[in-house]
Parts: C-alpha cells; sequence; structure tokens
C-alpha cells in the first residue's frame, strides 16, 4: 500500500535522472498530471503525456543539459498526507535564493510559486525543486 503517491512520482523522476533514463512512467491522477505540467512549464521536464488504457499511466520525459546533466539537480517533498504545509500569498519563501522553485497547490489549481507570488495567493506547499 502507498501512503504517499506524490513521493513516489517525485523519487521516479529523482532516480530516473541520476541513471539517465529518457523517460519515466507513474501511475496517473489529476494532481499529478497537474504537477508534472507545472515541471513541464518551468523547464524541469521536457513533456509530460497520458498513456491511456484500463489504468491510465503518467509519462514523464525528463530534460537533460547539452553535457547530459540532468536539468533538477534536487527534488524534494514538503508537505505530507502527515504534515501540511501552508503558506500565505505574502510569505511564500525562495528556494535557493531564486535558484529554484516551490510548487504549491492553490485555491486556482497547481502553480509554481513565481505565479502565486505575482497573484499573491498562499496554498500548499508540495514540493520544491532546484
Amino acid at each position: 500500500m502507498m501512503t504517499d503517491p506524490i513521493a513516489d512520482m517525485l523519487t521516479r523522476i529523482r532516480n530516473a535522472g541520476s541513471v539517465g533514463h529518457g523517460e519515466t512512467r507513474c501511475s496517473s491522477s489529476k494532481l499529478k498530471v497537474s504537477i508534472a505540467k507545472v515541471l513541464a512549464d518551468e523547464g524541469f521536464l521536457s513533456d509530460v503525456r497520458l498513456e491511456e488504457g484500463q489504468f491510465p499511466t503518467l509519462v514523464l520525459e525528463l530534460r537533460y543539459a547539452d553535457e547530459g546533466r540532468h536539468m533538477i539537480d534536487g527534488i524534494k517533498r514538503v508537505s505530507s498526507p502527515s504534515r501540511r504545509v501552508y503558506v500565505g500569498g505574502s510569505e511564500i519563501p525562495r528556494v535557493r535564493n531564486g535558484l529554484g522553485m516551490l510548487v504549491l497547490s492553490t485555491s486556482r489549481g497547481v502553480m509554481c510559486d513565481r505565479d502565486a507570488r505575482a497573484a499573491n495567493i498562499g496554498g500548499e506547499v508540495i514540493c520544491e525543486v532546484w
């Protein structure tokens, strides 16, 4: 039984990037698709697609720099099922002095910290990426 499917997806991305795989797969949910789309929009993933079937599968294509280094140096789950972390719109912290980003679940959907700061919307901090 998996207790934190979001952490499982983030771990799959981290592990696939560390060994140089081109893509990774995980089970799909609306929240996972939203998080993956934010990561793709910010340039950490090259493509996100959904393979239909009895159980839909989320396929994440990883992005690498010119020298073959993975674009994600680190990815960390902040909120967990047992400990939720919420921030207000004016309290959103910066990750790695602005070099990283937070993924937040807000009342207007899942978005990066830059968009949430601009709209002055707080929410649950899902993960940080740098």
